[in-house]
């Protein structure tokens, strides 16, 4: 029941999300707002409920299958990505470079050293 009580907490902010682009079209996936909302709750509470690990820990096995959809729609429109490639090559590597480059700073802030006694 854990896992259940969990995935209604992730669906809800979700749903948040929804409405916060809803009411200002904001040009960002409802998603990344919600996943955003529910980081900062938890960064205020300052653990993860074990409800919410629970749901999350299969979601994560299966999140390859998940980006999957968005990975093959890019086959349909190729023809339209024609002159964009330099652009696409640009956002990709500076998107994958930002992305290590927060992931360690955030770990290196998160994460306290344990000293040997």
């Amino acid at each position: 029941m854990p896992a259940l009580s969990g995935f209604l907490w992730l669906v809800s902010y979700w749903l948040i999300g929804e409405v916060v682009i809803h009411f200002t079209g904001l040009p960002i996936s409802s998603g990344v707002i919600g996943m955003l909302l529910l980081c900062a709750t938890l960064a205020v509470r300052g653990r993860v409920p074990t409800s919410i690990a629970s749901a999350a820990q299969p979601l994560i096995a299966l999140l390859a299958m998940l980006i999957m959809p968005g990975v093959v729609g890019v086959f349909f429109i190729i023809g339209e990505l024609a002159g964009q490639w330099t652009a696409i090559l640009i956002a990709l590597l500076l998107g994958t470079l930002l992305s290590v480059i927060t992931t360690l700073w955030l770990l290196k802030r998160l994460i306290t050293p344990t000293h040997a006694r």
